[in-house]
């Protein structure tokens, strides 16, 4: 594994991504969110994702101009279109927005419509937990889980993260997907010909299977088996239904630069806690002394901050083959 200044990969991701197709404000903030992934160690989503996102852009797959654009229909609704184009961009503009929409409607929902990848989507609610507020955030993906007894995949992975302040503390966060392990995370080790735990995935033809090529021409598990393959289906409803957008299984792929576009969709619903209960943020820490108490139990999203202060002491952990790649596609632009 390499360490490199979290900077200097940033600006390496933004030149590639300008080198293919991809405007320099849009550039800018991809590599920006796919370097705040590596920092917090979620390599799953970050640099390993710029090959596929490039190519993308480059073959039209993801529009890398696309300017989001916002309506406002009522004081605590927000939607944006991201036009075909990534996701981040329309997130900002869409949580940006609510921040500012929230100091006189204390509840803001934003829809984001015709979209793509969110990678580890709670970074972009945890600066408004830092600013009091609580967030919820939603995504779609393409299909990666079956129904509730089928064997095909339908539903996406279906992200969920979550973000509350706390008392003189780094905000609570929770991110996850509805599978049982991210699906970046069977493509890395389908990337690297290594196997992955029986119990992940099955295969096409609904069998259990280690091998991480077959789980991704499969279908992944969900979390809590039926309850998480429903949850999965209320979320396809919340973020592509509200938002007019794709469905999992009418998505095109994260990770190949054929097909349609994937024009999912996403939602957060951003509150302030002072409307409901000024002693919130006091409140809601017994909760946190209690769990504590109990050995061997930690906060969720505890470690994610160890990781964000060694990554910025000493440099961002990067594999050593994804860094030449990343070199090498830069030269050869």
């Amino acid at each position: 594994m390499a360490r490199i200044n979290p900077q200097k990969l940033e600006t390496l991701l933004c030149s590639i991504l300008i080198q293919h197709s991809c405007s320099a404000a849009n550039a800018k903030c991809v590599a920006r969110a796919l370097v705040a992934a590596d920092i917090d160690g979620l390599s799953s989503h970050g640099s390993a994702r710029l090959f596929a996102y490039a190519k993308q852009a480059l073959n039209g797959k993801v529009d890398g101009f696309a300017t989001p654009s916002l309506q406002h229909p009522t004081p605590s609704i927000i939607c944006v279109d991201a036009a075909g184009g990534f996701a981040y961009p329309a997130i900002e503009l869409g949580l940006n927005t609510a921040k500012r929409a929230i100091q006189t409607s204390g509840i803001v929902s934003v829809s984001i419509g015709q979209s793509h990848h969110s990678g580890a989507i709670g970074q972009f609610i945890e600066p408004l937990a830092n600013a009091g507020l609580v967030v919820l955030a939603f995504s779609n993906a393409t299909a990666a889980i079956a129904p509730a007894g089928g064997i095909k995949a339908l539903f996406g992975t279906n992200p969920i993260a979550f973000a509350c302040p706390r008392a003189d503390r780094q905000p609570l966060l929770l991110d996850l997907s509805l599978s049982k392990v991210a699906r970046g995370k069977i493509k890395l080790a389908a990337d690297a010909d290594r196997e992955i735990p029986l119990g992940w995935a099955i295969d096409s033809a609904g069998n259990p299977t280690n091998n991480a090529k077959r789980a991704l021409e499969g279908a992944l598990m969900p979390i809590g088996e039926s309850k998480g393959a429903a949850l999965a289906l209320m979320l396809e409803i919340l973020c592509a239904g509200l938002s007019g957008s794709n469905f999992g299984y009418q998505a095109g792929s994260f990770f190949t630069e054929d097909g349609v576009q994937p024009r999912i969709g996403q939602l957060f619903i951003v509150i302030d806690p002072k409307h409901f209960n000024p002693n919130f943020v006091l409140h809601i820490e017994q909760l946190f002394t209690e769990i504590l108490k109990q050995p061997g139990t930690r906060i969720p999203g505890s470690r994610r901050h160890e990781q964000r202060q060694d990554s910025l002491e000493n440099g961002v952990e990067i594999d050593d083959g994804i860094l030449e790649r990343l070199n090498i596609t830069l030269r050869n632009a």
